[in-house]
């Protein structure tokens, strides 16, 4: 009995390191994930913020354009806080966008910190800059940031939107894809008088029609419980949409375009979606990464497509300027879609 079980946790051991790739994914994958975030949220030791500052003219005659200060030291989880100095006009326009989570208006003698009390890391922020700055509460104030556009949700849904529709592309058509390359259906398909394109583009219009209808109902959502209003043009939305749609489809056709292994495509899967997950600001400000990593983080599909909708549903954007994003999409689109439609494995 015990020499059954001793084989039976050895062929399980041969098992898993008889695949090289899912050594990656089981030990390397969490360690590149944990430095990524390390990188986003810390930097030797200390968190990052970026806030801008709304000066008194009156008071204020000549001001650098940006400075660095180091809050909450004594809490030993210190914030290094780069101050820029703008107009309000500006600084409304950075939180609609996302650049920014808080900015600190000086009237008078007075300072008032405007952010959104829903979001408790820049409560955080805020209390760590009043207090090191030893202003009294009766020379400081908060403002809630409660107007559309302004909040944490109005970030966060057109965020939620893009990773609905990264996420119904990769699963819906990589994995599919993977599975019926494990179950040998593919190489039926294959055999019949069937377009290989023509398949692949019935996954696609699939994707548009169920990843359109998530979309809907989560914005209806928003609608009804947050008050959310779409700005911009519904045309411009749907565009983006579509150019979305195309990108991360032809994205989901290499990602499963020659594995047969449902642990090695889980991990594939996995890695293509959870970085950008991460990086494009999705659920929080991509600001937080270094500058260098910026060029990086801007051009994946993800952010591409996060920061369009939001332009849209924020600002007002009409077609004509989302046409390089949509551009971006589509020809991302193009390349994967040829590329994987020829190194695609059908059995």
């Amino acid at each position: 009995m015990n020499n059954s079980l001793y084989q039976i946790i050895v062929i399980q051991f041969k098992s898993f390191f008889r695949e090289p790739a899912i050594l990656f994914w089981a030990v390397l994958f969490p360690i590149l994930m944990a430095w990524v975030l390390g990188i986003a949220f810390t930097e030797k030791g200390e968190g990052n913020a970026t806030v801008y500052f709304i000066y008194d003219l009156r008071k204020s005659r000549s001001l650098e354009k940006e400075r660095t200060e180091t809050f909450g030291k004594e809490t030993g989880n210190p914030v290094k806080v780069k101050f820029l100095y703008k107009s309000k006009e500006e600084a409304l326009e950075a939180v609609k966008k996302g650049e920014i989570s808080l900015f600190i208006e000086e009237k008078g003698d007075s300072l008032i910190y405007n952010f959104d009390p829903a979001n408790a890391e820049v409560q955080l922020t805020h209390l760590l800059i009043d207090k090191g700055w030893n202003k009294n509460a009766s020379r400081s104030r908060m403002a809630a940031l409660t107007t559309r556009g302004t909040r944490y949700i109005d970030f966060l849904i057109p965020g939620l939107i893009a990773l609905g529709i990264m996420n119904t592309c990769l699963w819906g058509i990589g994995w599919n894809l993977i599975e019926l390359r494990m179950k040998k259906l593919l190489r039926r398909m294959v055999a019949t008088p069937m377009k290989k394109s023509t398949f692949m583009f019935a996954l696609m219009i699939t994707r548009i029609i169920l990843s359109g209808f998530e979309s809907v109902l989560l914005f209806l959502f928003a609608y009804m419980y947050f008050d959310m209003q779409l700005e911009g043009s519904l045309l411009a939305l749907l565009l983006i949409y579509l150019g979305g749609i195309f990108a991360f489809s032809g994205i989901a056709i290499i990602v499963a375009s020659r594995t047969s292994s449902s642990q090695v495509g889980n991990g594939l899967i996995n890695f293509v979606s959870l970085p950008m997950m991460v990086l494009s600001g999705i659920f929080f400000n991509y600001h937080n990464f270094p500058d260098w990593a910026m060029p990086v983080i801007k051009s994946m599909p993800l952010t591409v497509l996060a920061d369009s909708i939001r332009s849209i549903f924020i600002e007002g954007y009409s077609v004509t300027e989302i046409l390089i994003p949509l551009l971006i999409l589509f020809i991302t689109g193009a390349i994967t879609y040829i590329i994987g439609l020829r190194i695609f494995k059908w059995y």
